[in-house]
């Protein structure tokens, strides 16, 4: 085991805690680089000015530099530091903000979910950000398009993408900002999303599409994510939902017990001490939002799934000028996604799953699990 690998270990979490008990922020040699584990740690690092989300020498990787997922990528806000990366979020964020649940509910509701492993990975991978796109005003044959594209699109952000997925990230990227040129410069646009981002944005053109394009890749795999480790967590435990009121809930508390998003990273980029460490410039640390979310002293009772748990506090969307401006909208979805996944009343116990490969994310994948009576199993003897 080790901090990456545990992103998608059946049960990373006693793992977790042994590295917390090694302290806060330790150097590991396997991986050359520091991993902070606990709240404290985490949360130093998320807010030190010398911890940048990208390495100076490096700010778009090399694998997808001069292609239009590069450019979109050196643009985005998560992927940027000063001026950069406030004036996007500066005009998207309060945006994002006033979107109502009832909105999202109606929009999400209005999608044909069905009750089996086909149907559930379409609303953990497409609705989302089927939704986002209908909240910015596109039609619901282009959300689909854009749904397709955005799959192939954050293949760029993985570095276990292959050439050929490299290559359809590449083209995927430029048909989505296709598609934003087009929405941009549509005088019948009715988004109140869009015009309010507009409103606020005060940067060129190209940096706006391509922070439009981040809020699909960051609503596809968090969200997906998200839906579905609360579905996990019900496969666990089926007595935690006893009515759909429990919902909004049972997703809070999957978003800090079970993340979607397990660790980030952040390159330092001049010497610094934290958490009583000293750190020098070009020195890598990897952030365990997942095991911060499970210490002690941040929540009492962590290891326990509590749906009333309270003042939950949770690491899961960052911290810091670089927290997801988009956690209460991913909410808000994913709340409402399983709502509607639970209300076609799917057979849980039929559902067997693995986890995405990855390096930082947690995102189950559902099978619908073959099972054999016992009479027909006799009858084959």
């Amino acid at each position: 085991m080790d901090p990456i690998i545990a992103a998608t270990h059946a049960d990373p979490y006693p793992y977790y805690a042994q590295l917390r008990a090694e302290g806060g922020l330790v150097f590991h040699q396997g991986l050359k680089v520091w991993v902070a584990s606990s709240a404290r740690a985490v949360a130093a690092v998320l807010a030190h000015p010398d911890c940048h989300v990208r390495p100076p020498s490096e700010p778009v990787p090399k694998a997808i530099a001069g292609g239009m997922a590069g450019n979109v990528f050196g643009q985005l806000m998560r992927m940027n530091e000063g001026e950069r990366q406030r004036c996007p979020r500066s005009a998207i964020q309060p945006e994002l903000v006033l979107i109502g649940v009832d909105e999202v509910n109606a929009l999400v509701g209005a999608r044909l979910i069905t009750p089996d492993a086909d149907g559930l990975y379409k609303a953990m991978f497409r609705g989302p950000v089927c939704v986002v796109a209908a909240l910015l005003g596109f039609s619901p044959a282009q959300g689909r398009a854009i749904s397709e594209l955005t799959a192939d699109f954050v293949a760029c952000l993985s570095p276990l993408s292959d050439q050929a997925q490299l290559d359809a990230a590449q083209a995927a990227a430029e048909q989505l900002r296709g598609y934003f040129v087009e929405l941009l410069d549509d005088p019948d646009n009715k988004s109140p999303l869009l015009a309010g981002i507009r409103k606020r944005f005060a940067g060129d053109p190209e940096t706006l599409i391509a922070n439009l394009i981040g809020l699909f890749s960051q609503t596809y795999d968090a969200t997906a994510g998200l839906i579905g480790n609360g579905v996990v967590a019900l496969i666990r435990n089926p007595t935690l939902l006893r009515d759909a009121a429990c919902v909004e809930d049972l997703i809070a508390e999957t978003q800090r017990f079970d993340p979607s998003v397990q660790n980030t990273r952040r390159f330092v980029v001049a010497s610094c001490e934290i958490d009583g460490v000293s750190l020098n410039p070009d020195d890598v640390i990897l952030v365990l939002l997942a095991s911060a979310n499970r210490d002690p002293q941040l929540n009492d009772s962590p290891d326990t799934f509590m749906l009333d748990r309270p003042q939950r506090r949770s690491f899961t969307f960052g911290g810091g000028r670089h927290e997801c401006p988009g956690q209460i909208v991913a909410l808000s979805i994913a709340s409402a996604t399983l709502k509607e996944i639970l209300a076609r009343k799917p057979a849980l116990n039929r559902l067997a799953w693995n986890y995405r490969p990855s390096l930082n994310g947690r995102i189950p994948v559902f099978s619908d699990r073959v099972i054999v009576h016992r009479e027909q199993a006799r009858s084959h003897i």
